[in-house]
């Protein structure tokens, strides 16, 4: 660890270095905060979600379409993905009739 010896420096200017020091060691904390913890979601809420059964929810899932996640022995989907996923088909569907 370095020592430096501040004997001719005026206070004002003491104070700006070491409020422009903690400001910027505070934006390197706040850019490095986690995002916030996804929600997921049962099989059947996100069946009907997207409006689909069961089996088809499985198959679509098997094939890619959505993603699930295998938690312990269940699988769960996350809501933000499914719901990007409804707008998804919305638009393309609209694009279609064009």
């Amino acid at each position: 660890m370095q020592q430096v010896i501040f004997s001719q420096i005026p206070i004002e200017e003491f104070r700006t270095l070491i409020s422009e020091t903690v400001s910027k060691e505070i934006q390197k904390i706040s850019i490095s905060t986690p995002p916030p913890e996804t929600e997921f979601i049962t099989r059947n809420e996100t069946s009907k979600i997207l409006g689909v059964s069961l089996p088809t929810l499985n198959e679509w899932t098997k094939q890619g379409v959505v993603i699930g996640y295998r938690i312990g022995t269940r699988v769960r989907y996350k809501k933000c993905e499914i719901m990007g996923a409804v707008k998804q088909v919305q638009t393309l569907k609209y694009r279609r009739g064009d």
